[in-house]
């Protein structure tokens, strides 16, 4: 699990925000997904593509100004599909308060060059807290599996 870890922070401008300095959400779903597929790409050593934002929880807000850092790693490992988990914290680097802001737990499939799902290696939990990761991913995947496939709208 920890070959897997990836980190990404970047500052957040006025172009990444409304009128009142709030961050856009979809600003910060960009970074859960860019640091995510980085990790699981790490893992898989493959191309990857997102399969599914299964949770995203937006708990405080960010404004202009702050840095936004996002820590991604694969919690899980199938066949073809893996989870990976992101938690994004935000920091006023003028007072150096850290805020969480968000986590997210998203899957990818690994790809070949043709687009077709390839199998992945193994995941390797080394530590009791990667244990405890991997543990509540399956049971994350056991309730996605239940899921109809294709919500209907």
């Amino acid at each position: 699990m920890s070959a897997s870890r990836t980190v990404m922070a970047r500052a957040m401008l006025p172009s990444d925000a409304n009128p009142w300095g709030n961050v856009h959400g979809g600003e910060i779903m960009k970074l859960i997904d860019s640091c995510a597929g980085a990790a699981a790409q790490r893992h898989s050593r493959s191309k990857v593509v997102t399969a599914r934002i299964d949770e995203l929880s937006f708990v405080a807000p960010v404004i202009v100004g702050d840095l936004v850092t996002a820590t991604a790693s694969v919690n899980e490992v199938g066949r073809t599909s893996m989870e990976v988990g992101v938690r994004v914290e935000a920091e006023n680097t003028l007072t150096g308060k850290v805020v969480h802001v968000a986590s997210a737990y998203l899957v990818f499939v690994a790809i070949d060059d043709q687009g077709r799902p390839r199998q992945l290696p193994p995941l390797l939990a080394e530590t009791e807290d990667e244990r405890a990761r991997m543990e509540a991913a399956k049971k994350r995947r056991e309730l996605r599996l239940q899921r109809p496939r294709r919500p209907e709208a």
